[in-house]
């Protein structure tokens, strides 16, 4: 038996079908060792040697790995195609006591039965310079993280924290907000002349300058002005240009592009359309197939397509549209400069696989996705659309009119992917229109004035889709990390959504600005997207690890030093109040913690108590213990139900002197432990997390997987988009309804009686 090892459980069933028999597929669900959590892990003076150990919910996963292993004539290795699964191999390598260079490495760009045989043909050694690049990720954010996070702590308040890309992108959200707050809206003005041919064809002309000078009026005063030279005037035609212009069908798509797609078109958030992607790769189940992948490798930058996937494009388009829709060479497309251009850009496996053809077993979104991952691929094969167009040029007093119309001629590509931009729709129109036949000299009557008062607009707050768009322009990130950084801010409450739209907190500003003052250079984009350059050069092999992590970690301890020994803060100091604690006699203070402010005595930590204060800074007193019939059994006393962390238990009166609890099952409720589903982003275990405000479930490889739940999850899928249901209770008594927030689906759970 061969044992093929993967990342990602839910593929585990499409590639173990491919594969067939003598093969056994273990997937790991992600890393399987990693730098612990609890300590710095990277020695700064043994040339930055990271201290790697089994992650703590994978003990029992690798102790079942090594067992398959040892019962296996061979292992292979087919963790994702990228830095990342590359890493994770050489991880399992090494816990497995596999030499380097053995050819256990195999990859494949897509779940088909023939791109996994061609990776059985062509297994190769693990490259450790992909390796040696993950590394110098991993170490580089792990001494940005855990150095400077202590600053932010020291000056802002305590839990919070920094990362070399994500502060980055929290910049270019705050800094976004900056122009939007300072913005000075200007005044100007669309001018336009309706006119009317000889025939009595009316069209709209767009006033665009005077005397040769470009022109926008900025005021009502100058829009009057110009009527009053214009009253009268003869317009004249001077000017008609008549072409043929065509459009290019857009690339397919990318990790980014898809993203930005999904927004604009579908409405689809980052988290939902990284889910439905993962789903349409790893594989979907099919009346009689089982399950099947639709989709090539989801994390890419590059827009290059395979020979063999061109060539079927170019068949299928001439089958179902014409001989006039393949263009007569390939299409081709330039892949960004700085692009890793490791994996094809995205697009189906199979065209003979219409999204019509397996929409009924799809979610929602999944379907969605795929119809747009499917339309871009095939669009961007076919020809360019045509049009007649035509440019006509006015006189009248020697003011410049121009009008603009376009007709469609041959639709191209257009046919199966319409080239809108949504950004268009907020454009000023240029008067373009379906225009009447003129020439050159003819003479036009004056019929009406056309005036629209307007004012410039201050940029854009940036969406998720924009926001990623940026990352990608400025070099910031790669592929895979975009979608878990903008979820990163969202986690730590740096950010905000105000609609679509993304607003910084006044904590992430706080933050932001902190970093800015301290640490200019990690929050430099420019020097962000070098570093990402060099990480690149790590993996082309121009480059030693260290020597990259040792030009950025020079004078670093320095700064971090002048930062922590600096009094700026921006703390709320604490305030006195005239309360006095019921505990030790001392004063209570009015603090600020991480859910707000809050009373906490003056002598901590000798004294610990502290109070709740509500919205208007009232003390909001706890609700006194309710008395049991249960007596203590180490020291008599009548014990009290409470409140914790695991639910409702007994707790003995005379805490602390008498620590006793019970919970009210008669487990010991540090004992007691919830059976909850996987976490649906990465397979690992969900568990439940009280804080004191609120209780919530969420995933055990956080911060890796920000996947959260607001209530119980009852292990069931919503029907209508996959997401998992949750309990919920209401006046009608207990329902289950969908976790995602945009899909309706809710359900008496009476039924399930």
């Amino acid at each position: 038996m061969k044992l093929v090892v993967i990342e990602g459980i839910g593929k585990l069933e499409t590639v173990q079908k491919y594969l067939g028999a003598g093969y056994k597929v273990f997937a790991t669900g992600g890393h399987v060792r990693d730098l612990p959590k609890n300590r710095l892990a990277v020695n700064i003076k043994n040339n930055y040697a990271p201290s790697y150990t089994v992650v703590d919910d994978k003990k029992e996963t690798v102790e079942r790995l090594r067992a398959a292993a040892k019962s296996a004539e061979t292992v292979l290795l087919a963790t994702d195609p990228d830095r990342e699964g590359e890493a994770i191999s050489w991880h399992v390598a090494t816990l497995l006591d596999i030499p380097e260079d053995a050819p256990v490495r195999i990859e494949f760009n897509e779940i088909s039965k023939n791109a996994v045989q061609k990776a059985l043909d062509n297994p190769r050694a693990i490259d450790k310079d992909l390796v040696d690049a993950q590394q110098a990720r991993r170490v580089l954010d792990r001494l940005v993280g855990y150095k400077i996070s202590p600053v932010l702590c020291k000056k802002i308040q305590n839990k919070l924290s920094a990362g070399r890309v994500q502060s980055v992108t929290l910049r270019l959200v705050v800094d976004r907000e900056r122009e939007i707050e300072a913005f000075v809206p200007e005044e100007y003005w669309n001018f336009r002349s309706v006119l009317q041919t000889g025939g009595s064809e009316r069209f709209s002309a767009a006033l665009v300058g005077f005397k040769g000078e470009k022109l926008k009026p900025s005021s009502g005063e100058q829009v009057d002005k110009i009527k009053s030279d214009l009253n009268g005037a003869e317009y004249r035609v001077v000017h008609v240009k008549k072409s043929v212009t065509s459009s290019h069908p857009y690339a397919p798509f990318i990790t980014s592009t898809m993203q930005q797609d999904a927004l604009n078109k579908l409405g689809m958030s980052l988290k939902q359309t990284s889910s439905a992607a993962q789903s349409l790769y790893e594989g979907v189940d099919l009346p009689g197939e089982g399950k099947v992948a639709l989709i090539t490798y989801i994390r890419t930058d590059s827009t290059r397509v395979s020979p063999e996937a061109m060539a079927a494009a170019s068949a299928f388009i001439k089958e179902n549209f014409g001989e006039a829709y393949a263009p007569k060479k390939y299409n081709f497309y330039a892949t960004k400069k700085g692009a890793q251009d490791a994996h094809e850009a995205i697009r189906p496996i199979s065209l003979d696989r219409k999204p019509e053809s397996v929409k009924a077993h799809l979610n929602k979104y999944q379907y969605q996705l795929y119809n747009l991952i499917y339309n871009r691929f095939l669009a961007s094969q076919m020809t360019d659309a045509t049009y007649n167009s035509v440019a006509v040029d006015i006189t009248a007093a020697d003011y410049d009119f121009r009008v603009s119309g376009r007709t469609p001629l041959f639709d191209g590509y257009t046919r199966v992917y319409a080239a809108v931009d949504k950004q268009d729709k907020d454009k000023d129109d240029d008067g373009a229109t379906k225009l009447p036949e003129l020439s050159e000299g003819e003479t036009l009557k004056f019929v009406k004035y056309d005036c629209e008062q307007k004012f410039t607009k201050p940029p854009a707050r940036y969406t998720e889709a924009s926001l990623v768009k940026a990352m990608e322009e400025a070099g910031i990130g790669r592929p895979a990390t975009y979608s878990p950084t903008v979820t990163l801010l969202f986690a730590r409450k740096y950010v905000e959504k105000s609609g679509r739209a993304i607003a910084p907190t006044e904590l992430g500003k706080n933050v932001s600005d902190m970093l800015i003052r301290y640490f200019p250079d990690v929050m430099d984009v420019k020097f962000t997207a070098d570093m990402e350059d060099k990480l690149d050069g790590i993996e082309d092999g121009g480059k030693r690890w260290q020597d990259v992590i040792d030009e950025f970690y020079d004078g670093f301890e320095d700064k971090i030093e002048r930062a922590v020994k600096d009094d700026y803060t921006l703390k709320t100091p604490d305030e006195e109040t005239d309360i006095v604690c019921e505990k030790c006699g001392g004063k209570m203070m009015i603090r600020t913690g991480r859910y707000g402010r809050f009373l906490a005595c003056a002598n901590y930590p000798k004294c610990r108590n502290t109070k709740n204060l509500d919205a208007e800074g009232n003390v909001v007193e706890p609700e006194p213990p309710v008395e049991s019939d249960v007596k203590c059994s180490k020291c008599g006393a009548t014990m009290v139900v409470k409140n914790g962390r695991f639910g409702p238990f007994l707790a003995c009166p005379n805490y602390p002197k008498c620590k006793n609890i019970v919970s009210l099952d008669g487990e010991k409720s540090e004992d007691k432990q919830e059976k909850l589903p996987p976490c649906p982003k990465c397979g690992k275990p969900l568990k439940k997390i009280t804080t004191r405000r609120s209780t919530f479930y969420g995933c055990t490889g956080y911060p890796e997987c920000n996947f959260t739940l607001s209530s119980r999850p009852t292990g069931e899928k919503c029907p209508e988009c996959g997401a998992l249901l949750i309990e919920k209770s209401g006046k009608n008594g207990a329902y289950c309804r969908c976790s995602d927030k945009n899909c309706k689906y809710k359900r008496d759970m009476s039924d399930d009686k």
